[in-house]
């Protein structure tokens, strides 16, 4: 902080509902507004202070200071604007960087302060959010980021735009380190902050309320002639636009930030543990049919479910930084045990409103993308993957198509062979077609007793053999679609037993039962050398169809026909080393005209 005369104003008004509130009353509500509940634009030293352990942060680059370089003036020199701005807000600059500790853990921490002339970005405040990610990458810490810009500064010109690429080179360094970055985005961040480091944060975090783009609202209805939508640039608008991932109150921020830093580091040796598990599931007498009945129960347990009762903590993060947030799929950060994993699932919906917001498990791109970027947050710190499987079949409408479906599913089979981390896949409902498997390429597969696993729905293959979806029933049999067909198969790993009667039954004993086996099946795979866990997933995958009962069956049948082919061939050539008959049966005699023609053509040539 500067010392000698500062002007801090004692009182600051609401923009919202106009209060006026005294800066420690301001201090104490964390600069929200107690009259309205509005966000006010946050000192840095308080965001300082919400952030940081006490006591911990200490300063990096307090002596940098922006200079003149373009000697720029409007009317006011930009020489007077910093000192005013020096002045009025106790800082040297509009961003002040250190280390400090979060929920005890070492971190850089980065705070844009608004009050600053607007938050900009000059190049003394590139060069200390540059050098903070180089420190952060030295020591191998994680790096927390609060920004609040509205964007370059215009009155260093070109030196302000190049800012841009130096700290996102810098983020860059950071990131193929491994190492974890937070961005959290206030009211306002727009502009070339927004457009570099701000938006490469491995987890976006946004306050309620904030105006968060690239060009600000007002600026769009100036330059076009059109203004955008009320909301267009609001943190819950970017959420459902898949944009970011958290909306956080700011009273909760510095819980969400410390349990992020403590998760997103690479794993040590999981200390995965579980209690004995119960033997091979036999099979019980029912029928294929009935157990489809069972896996689409409309009581049955969801993914939402299963997460919630068997994680200790659950932190959902939304989006596919592109498109959108689609419900059908749910991911996050998850305590199993004691051990840090990412959870997706297929979400199907317990209620009728939630089954028409998920579309009953089937996603769209942007579910499959959510999953995609998931999972490679997991690849980057080698974070173990669960997936839960549930999904009636691929989404196939129209609008599916346009949003690239295909190539969606067809992204994620490829990760998930190639993740560098374990992964362990549940089928816990009905899995159809290649929207269940685009979650269930995995090193070890498991499935709940009376769950389903198919091709295609029974009806959809009774109407494509018979024309009639009426024989389903039929069809499910031959289609070979329960957990114990498919264990004989080879298909899948183990068969988790359900609650008798159905997982619907006692969903909470049957939770535990699944988070036991996920435990058992995780404990071997992270013990694996890397490069021995691919080859080993690669092979389970590449020999799929030529081991197991189903395989040998094919190998004899195959047998069968060459021998019968073989034994036809020799029953042909005895016939041909016969004698040639006549029709009434007598010898035929071999002319010289009946002689093969590659000796007749010799013996013409000679005659002419």
């Amino acid at each position: 902080m500067l010392r000698g005369k500062i002007s801090i104003p004692p009182t600051a008004k609401c923009p919202s509902c106009g209060a006026v509130h005294t800066r420690a009353a301001l201090d104490a509500s964390l600069y929200i507004c107690p009259d309205c509940n509005h966000y006010l634009s946050m000192p840095s030293r308080a965001r300082i202070a919400l952030l940081a352990d006490e006591g911990t942060f200490r300063e990096l680059d307090r002596e940098l200071v922006s200079v003149d370089p373009l000697r720029f003036a409007d009317h006011k020199s930009y020489r007077v604007r910093l000192q005013d701005a020096r002045r009025e807000t106790g800082v040297r600059e509009a961003v002040t960087a250190g280390f400090c500790r979060i929920g005890g853990n070492q971190t850089v921490l980065v705070v844009f302060d608004f009050a600053f002339l607007g938050g900009t970005m000059g190049s003394v405040v590139g060069e200390k959010i540059a050098h903070a990610f180089e420190e952060a990458t030295q020591r191998r810490i994680p790096l927390v980021s609060v920004a609040a810009s509205g964007g370059a500064r215009v009155q260093e010109g070109m030196f302000s735009l190049m800012q841009m690429a130096k700290v996102a080179a810098a983020a860059s360094v950071h990131d193929r380190q491994e190492l974890a970055f937070i961005s959290i985005l206030t009211d306002p961040t727009f502009g070339g902050v927004t457009a570099s480091f701000a938006s490469l944060g491995d987890i976006l975090i946004a306050e309620p309320g904030a105006q968060i783009g690239f060009v600000g609202p007002r600026v769009i209805e100036q330059t076009t002639g059109v203004a955008p939508p009320k909301d267009s640039h609001r943190a819950d608008t970017l959420l459902n636009a898949g944009l970011i991932d958290l909306v956080i109150g700011r009273k909760d921020l510095k819980a969400v930030a410390a349990y992020l830093i403590a998760h997103l580091k690479r794993n040590k040796a999981m200390s995965v543990g579980g209690k004995d598990l119960p033997p091979t599931v036999k099979s019980r007498h029912m029928t294929a049919w009935q157990k489809v009945s069972l896996a689409r129960h409309t009581g049955r347990p969801t993914a939402k479910y299963y997460i919630a009762h068997m994680a200790s903590r659950f932190l959902e993060l939304h989006g596919d930084r592109w498109s959108g947030d689609d419900p059908a799929i749910v991911g996050g950060i998850a305590e199993l045990n004691g051990d840090t994993v990412i959870m997706i699932g297929q979400e199907r919906g317990g209620t009728p409103e939630e089954k028409v917001a998920s579309h009953d498990g089937k996603a769209y791109s942007e579910g499959y993308r959510k999953s995609l970027r998931l999972m490679r947050l997991a690849s980057k710190f080698k974070i173990p993957v669960i997936t839960l499987v549930d999904c009636p079949n691929a989404q196939s409408s129209y609008e599916a198509e346009h949003r690239g479906i295909a190539y969606s599913l067809a992204r994620n089979l490829a990760t998930m062979a190639n993740l560098p981390t374990p992964i362990v896949s549940a089928i816990i409902g009905e899995g159809g077609s290649g929207g269940a498997l685009a979650l269930g390429v995995a090193d070890c597969v498991l499935m709940l007793e009376h769950a389903i696993y198919s091709v295609i729905s029974p009806e959809g293959a009774a109407a494509i053999l018979y024309r009639d979806a009426g024989k389903a029933e039929a069809v499910s049999d031959v289609l070979k679609l329960t957990a114990q067909d498919l264990h004989s198969l080879g298909i899948i790993d183990t068969v988790v037993p359900e609650s008798e009667g159905g997982a619907h039954l006692d969903p909470a004993a049957t939770a535990e039962t699944l988070k036991n086996h996920l435990l058992a099946s995780l404990r071997p795979l992270c013990g694996l050398p890397m490069r021995q866990l691919l080859d080993n997933r690669y092979k389970k995958y590449r020999h799929i169809g030529q081991e197991g009962k189903y395989w040998r069956e094919r190998v004899r049948s195959s047998f069968s026909d060459v021998f019968g082919l073989l034994a036809y061939a020799v029953s042909k050539m005895e016939k041909s080393n016969r004698k040639p008959r006549t029709i009434d049966g007598s010898p035929r005699h071999r002319t010289e005209k009946s002689r093969p023609s590659i000796s007749a053509g010799p013996k013409r040539a000679e005659r002419e």
